[in-house]
């Protein structure tokens, strides 16, 4: 009788053991997949375009002997505006570094080079017919510049500043109420300042229809410089039948708006 309990109480553990055995295993969830993050860091060239215009554009005239006394009496102008602007576009080559992936400080370097539609002439007529004519040109600028910003990710927000240049004409030309040229001068160089502005860039995703690489490398901006490269002195001396000279002095400085496409390499 004992013996039989046994037999009965072994083969009851083997039926529930085998039965378990044949249940379905809960399966472990799946690992998520991680989300890519952007990275700052890398060389990128790229293209720009936008709006420029000049804030500080005043030509002051001043005779330079006794008898040149056209600015006294009203028949040159003592202080003129000047104001230009235009089209500008150009490209630019640069280099950040992300201290932190995804979100945090980034540093770098970049110089541009863009032509400027800047060209102005004026002429006024003296109280007594005198007729002065001012003219004021700027075929590029370029900087280089440090940048500094904070990465959200795909979004920097950065400040930027550095050293300018520019090519600037100047010319001015004074003439009697006949038309007679009496007195001229003009200079031609390549002025130098600085450049200080900020602006915001969005690294776009690689499905985006502007990304036409569809890679996780290309990156459009907007940003704004104030430019200053100083003052310009020109001398006009006297030529036919004028005698003496006169100084003329040049202001160069304005801002530009432009956005830009930048195409990031090792991405």
């Amino acid at each position: 009788m004992n013996k039989l309990i046994v037999s009965a109480a072994a083969f009851a553990t083997l039926t529930a053991a085998a039965s378990a055995a044949d249940l379905p295993r809960r399966a472990l969830p799946p690992a998520p997949i991680p989300v890519p993050v952007f990275k700052w860091t890398g060389t990128y060239f790229g293209v720009n375009a936008g709006y420029i215009t000049t804030t500080q554009d005043t030509v002051r005239t001043a005779g330079v002997f006794p008898g040149n006394d056209g600015v006294r009496i009203g028949n040159r102008p003592a202080a003129l505006p000047l104001p230009q602007d235009g089209f500008t576009g150009g490209g630019q080559l640069g280099y950040n570094y992300q201290f932190t992936p995804g979100s945090g400080f980034v540093v770098g370097v970049e110089t541009d080079a863009s032509y400027t539609d800047l060209n102005r002439t004026r002429r006024v007529v003296g109280q007594f017919g005198g007729i002065s004519t001012y003219r004021q040109a700027g075929d590029f600028l370029g900087t280089v510049r440090g940048r500094v910003g904070y990465a959200f990710d795909r979004v920097l927000v950065y400040g930027t500043g550095g050293f300018a240049y520019a090519s600037v004409k100047d010319r001015a030309a004074f003439q009697t109420p006949a038309g007679e040229p009496t007195f001229f001068g003009n200079r031609s160089r390549i002025d130098t300042g600085y450049a200080a502005g900020g602006g915001i860039e969005y690294a776009l995703p690689s499905d985006s229809f502007v990304n036409v690489v569809h890679g996780n490398a290309v990156t459009v901006k907007a940003e704004a410089l104030y430019y200053n490269l100083g003052n310009s002195t020109v001398l006009l001396p006297a030529i036919g039948r004028g005698q003496g000279a006169y100084v003329t002095r040049f202001q160069n400085e304005g801002v530009l708006g432009r956005v830009g496409l930048n195409y990031k390499f090792g991405s």
